[in-house]
């Protein structure tokens, strides 16, 4: 008897551990040109759900697209990009701003590494915090 309660509190322990990863982690699959060389198409991406306080310029971050991010060729329920300006930078040049040259509180601007081929913050201007999903930690091995 004492070994089948083990066996329920491990597994109720295996259970909990995997809810808490499943809300502090999830997967993500590239499936565009738009970080290339970075990034391709079939990459998977570890990603940590983070608020936009915790993260830096150059990180690669996942965002939930509004309407005008999608666009016509959307595909799947995430973009991913580079983070290029934080609350207080500066708009980097070409992105639409609603107000002077500083990105306001609660947005941000994200922008492909393959300008050629991405739809980015340069088209669809800055994006609401409330958006981001987190930062990729890492490429991960199919």
């Amino acid at each position: 008897m004492q070994a089948v309660i083990a066996v329920l509190l491990m597994g109720s322990g295996v259970a909990a551990f995997v809810a808490v990863l499943r809300r502090r982690f999830m997967l993500a699959t590239v499936t565009g040109f738009s970080m290339a060389p970075t990034l391709l198409p079939g990459d998977r991406l570890l990603v940590r759900r983070a608020p936009l306080s915790r993260l830096r310029v150059g990180d690669i971050v996942v965002v939930v697209p509004d309407a005008r991010m999608a666009g016509p060729r959307a595909r799947t329920g995430y973009v991913i990009k580079r983070l290029a300006a934080l609350p207080g930078d500066l708009v980097p040049e070409r992105v639409p701003s609603p107000s002077d040259a500083q990105v306001p509180p609660g947005w941000m601007a994200i922008l492909g590494d393959n300008p050629d081929v991405s739809r980015d913050s340069r088209d669809y201007g800055l994006v609401a915090e409330k958006r981001l999903v987190g930062v990729v930690v890492r490429a991960i091995a199919t």
